[in-house]
């Protein structure tokens, strides 16, 4: 049981009023209300807002276009040549990770298969990939396929670390006995930074060595914690690790994803990679020889050139998350997460609960709606009439996230006011809308 707090909607807002982060909140755009409340818009782990500062990011790529035409490539304000670079140092800073680990491209899954093509690379006596069992379906279908590829059977090359039912958690130790069992038959372990279900926070450093420790290669899927906690790539030493931009890097729908080699894999002779046109070295890219001369760092890892409208925005939001600085960021988010645990076990008790673990989580609690006489998603519904951004994973699961950016604590006690309401089959006596 936690210690009693205010429930009144005036604490909250003292709160935001102490919270030197709190400015940030006003570069961001915030979508319009559908059913005449105030939006509280709590889905920054499936879709991050847009910085405002994206529009002009944008538009003068347009008119570099306009204005310069191919000659943008080398004259551009941002010339899109390197373009690609303007995001390493931000990546960088949000990862651990050194220059020349770090590439901005593609998009996640692309990037999980290219890697993959690297570092997954079986053999008859160690040929087996671990996953854990909620992994995001993609991660399974990218991992299935891979197997298929290399003339192995997922049902029997695919290992699976799942959570207990008891707390719907991972448990470490349920993992290290996968490792003593089969370790030495696991090529590749693929697993995830927060668990994209159940919003679990996993020890990263910790994964990373135990399977190091039994000769496995080991990828992560950042989706749902590059941007959301920090992370110490380098450090951490995984082999590979991909993310998306499109959640909290708040880099529009099918942003330009990232990737990371970790630096003991880039001296190689660019014979386990699949190559392309901006894989080679820049310096002799366009002298259109026939042999591939191959590019340093993890941009040897780049297929194409990229998409500039695509990564414009991305840049944007890096900036913000350079200002405000991914440590304070952290803080605001565990302050902004016990703030909402803590409303929920005082207004709804048991009729509502996290499966989040709140000794490992990031900024998103995933909520069951536990009431025998409730049905969750008639609940979710009721949240969604009422202006809650949020969304719905099956079979009970209603994921909301507190993107300490641009949330408010005014938003996480609006949120809990019409979970109480959506709850108890009434409307709430929120604030209209002025949007």
């Amino acid at each position: 049981m936690t210690a009693a707090i205010d429930t009144h909607r005036d604490f909250a807002l003292s709160l935001d009023r102490a919270d030197e982060l709190g400015p940030f909140r006003n570069r961001f755009n915030f979508p319009q209300s559908r059913h005449g409340l105030s939006p509280v818009y709590l889905c920054g782990h499936s879709l991050g807002l847009q910085p405002k500062e994206a529009v002009r990011y944008v538009q003068e790529e347009l008119d570099d276009w306009a204005r310069l035409g191919v000659e943008g490539h080398f004259h551009a304000r941002r010339p899109w040549l390197p373009y690609h670079r303007f995001a390493t140092a931000g990546l960088c800073e949000l990862t651990g990770a050194a220059t020349d680990e770090v590439v901005a491209m593609n998009t996640l899954t692309v990037n999980l298969h290219l890697l993959m093509t690297s570092f997954y690379r079986p053999v008859a006596s160690r040929y087996k990939i671990l996953i854990e069992s909620t992994a995001f379906p993609s991660d399974r279908f990218a991992a299935e396929s891979q197997i298929r590829l290399r003339g192995f059977d997922p049902a029997e090359a695919l290992l699976e670390w799942g959570p207990r039912a008891a707390d719907q958690t991972l448990h470490v130790d349920d993992l290290q006995r996968i490792l003593d069992d089969s370790g030495e038959q696991i090529a590749l372990v693929l697993l995830p930074g927060v668990q994209y279900y159940n919003g679990q926070l996993l020890d990263m450093d910790d994964l990373c060595a135990r399977s190091r420790a039994k000769g496995c290669r080991v990828g992560l899927d950042l989706a749902h914690a590059v941007g959301n906690v920090p992370l110490a790539l380098h450090e951490w030493a995984p082999d590979f690790a991909a993310w998306c931009s499109y959640k909290y890097l708040n880099g529009g729908p099918g942003a330009v994803a990232g990737a990371f080699v970790h630096a003991r894999h880039l001296d190689g002779n660019a014979s386990t990679q699949l190559l392309g046109w901006w894989g080679h070295a820049e310096e002799t890219r366009f002298r259109m020889a026939a042999t591939f001369d191959p590019a340093r760092g993890a941009e040897l890892w780049q297929l194409s050139n990229p998409p500039i409208l695509s990564l414009a925005p991305v840049l944007a939001s890096l900036d913000v998350f350079h200002e405000a600085g991914i440590d304070r960021l952290r803080q605001k988010s565990l302050r902004l997460t016990a703030y909402l645990a803590q409303l929920l076990e005082q207004r709804l008790q048991d009729r509502v609960t996290t499966i989040t673990p709140l000794d490992a989580r990031g900024s998103q609690l995933s909520l069951c709606v536990t009431d025998p006489g409730l049905a969750p998603r008639d609940v979710f519904r009721r949240l969604e009439q009422q202006d809650v951004f949020a969304d719905w994973r099956e079979p009970n699961v209603i994921r909301v996230a507190t993107a300490p950016l641009y949330n408010s604590f005014a938003d996480v006690f609006d949120f809990v006011e019409r979970l109480a309401a959506a709850v108890e089959k009434r409307r709430p006596a929120g604030r209209r809308s002025t949007i």
